[in-house]
């Protein structure tokens, strides 16, 4: 038995690593056994991730906190130590810190909170409106400045191609310009539903009678961005995807002209 060179071996994790490489180039999906976000795709999900991982930091330190404290309790004020127990009733200095330190730390926390809602309020400079509404079980996108509506199901496994993904392709994805904003208008037409994207940071209700706003921006690399239906909606519930794919302009404007024709209002 020959073992590989250090050569071979080399070239062996470049193509493996090259590979993931362009699967995240284009395509922003859950992956095996993962455990933290899919990475951020435009500045909502980038600040959402900020603001995550700040509060991450926060709470492992309350948490070592409270156990080195519970600890150190455990071990001072012990029976075997302390045979007669202490009367202590009052202490001023406690009752203040157990006071403004969890005020401070929640000022600390609101800061970022409230810039990021407030920053999410921002629907009105967009470059495109999409309305998107949720049915039992598929999703209607309607671009109503281009006058086009078309419909999204997922495609069945045994209709797979190589280049899709089980459960998460659809027949008609939600097509964008690469490195635009664009406004949502989402609502329903039965139960209840959820349009949630995590890589753009977008999770916005789908109610009949009413319209919620939201909005995206999308980054300039042309990609794919994958979600799903995030509220049970009945027993198709797990069959609802949802793929937004960003194209280059030029790609954008060739398919809007095809989409014209093929699903005009």
């Amino acid at each position: 038995m020959t073992l590989p060179s250090g050569k071979s071996i080399f070239y062996v994790v470049a193509s493996l690593a090259g590979l993931f490489a362009s699967q995240s180039v284009f395509a922003a999906l859950p992956e095996p056994w993962q455990i933290g976000m899919q990475p951020a795709a435009g500045s909502i999900a980038e600040k959402a991730t900020s603001l995550h991982n700040l509060l991450l930091v926060i709470i492992t330190a309350i948490s070592v906190f409270v156990l080195a404290l519970l600890v150190y309790v455990c071990l001072r004020f012990r029976a075997k130590s302390n045979p007669v127990a202490s009367k202590t009733s009052h202490n001023v200095v406690i009752e203040v810190l157990w006071t403004v330190v969890p005020v401070l730390i929640l000022v600390v926390i609101a800061v970022p909170s409230f810039r990021l809602l407030y920053y999410l309020d921002q629907t009105k400079d967009t470059d495109m409106v999409i309305k998107v509404t949720g049915n039992q079980w598929y999703w209607n996108y309607e671009y109503p400045d281009e006058q086009i509506s078309f419909d999204s199901y997922m495609i069945d496994e045994a209709d797979l191609t190589e280049d899709q993904i089980r459960l998460l392709s659809v027949d008609n994805e939600m097509i964008v310009p690469a490195g635009s904003r664009i406004k949502l208008l989402i609502t329903g037409n039965d139960v209840m539903h959820s349009f949630f994207v995590p890589s753009l940071a977008v999770q916005t209700y789908s109610i009949a009678g009413r319209i919620n706003e939201a909005w995206i921006d999308v980054p300039e690399e042309p990609k794919a961005y994958y979600g799903q239906c995030n509220q049970i909606c009945g027993v198709n519930h797990a069959y609802m995807p949802i793929v937004v794919r960003a194209l280059p302009q030029d790609e954008y404007d060739a398919w809007l002209a095809s989409a014209k024709q093929e699903f005009a209002l």
